[in-house]
């Protein structure tokens, strides 16, 4: 489970390579493990699989978690998994960015340098500021800030990526263009 996810009332996430898991289908999560760690046994996947579908109702129900995604144009021209996965994959951003709870901003390349280029980062907003808590990843695994200097510079760095970001409908629609050429 990533940065209280649970118990976050806003995810605010930016990810270059991969789609952000909350908004994964399972074909193309099942890939990223397979790709990630080749050894990886099956019945390991398929559970890690399994924990990827189950984290993502936090965005669904009565009483669902905001949710802010910037995700580059890199990530949604990578084809893991094939066309087909991709494609499926790119249909189901779309939907999701239709929710009330989600706002999903592309980065295009176009916007060239920016802020954060290359990290991926989960910040999760708590109902009192103080437990706000941020999630980057690295090869040895995931690392929790909590520490205010910190979180001022996540703050800033996703302030930077969303500027360089097309608008929510503008995103939709890149999405669409993308999946349309697959």
């Amino acid at each position: 489970m990533n940065v209280g996810e649970w118990h976050a009332t806003r995810m605010r996430t930016a990810h270059t390579v991969h789609i952000p898991g909350l908004l994964q289908t399972s074909d193309h999560a099942r890939t990223i493990f397979r790709v990630g760690v080749p050894a990886m046994p099956e019945h390991e996947i398929a559970l890690r699989v399994a924990h990827r579908m189950e984290r993502q109702r936090v965005l669904e129900g009565d009483a669902p978690s905001g949710y802010d995604g910037l995700v580059h144009e890199a990530a949604l021209r990578m084809q893991f998994g094939g066309r087909t996965v991709a494609r499926t994959q790119l249909k189901h951003l779309i939907a999701m960015s239709e929710r009330d709870n989600v706002t999903l901003r592309v980065i295009p390349f176009e916007a060239g340098e920016f802020p954060g280029a290359g990290q991926t980062v989960v910040y999760g907003e708590a109902a009192v500021p103080q437990l706000d808590a941020v999630q980057v990843d690295s090869t040895h695994g995931p690392e929790f800030l909590h520490l205010e200097t910190q979180l001022t510079r996540y703050r800033t760095q996703l302030e930077g990526m969303e500027r360089v970001s097309l608008s929510p409908k503008d995103s939709r629609d890149f999405i669409h263009a993308i999946a349309r050429q697959l």
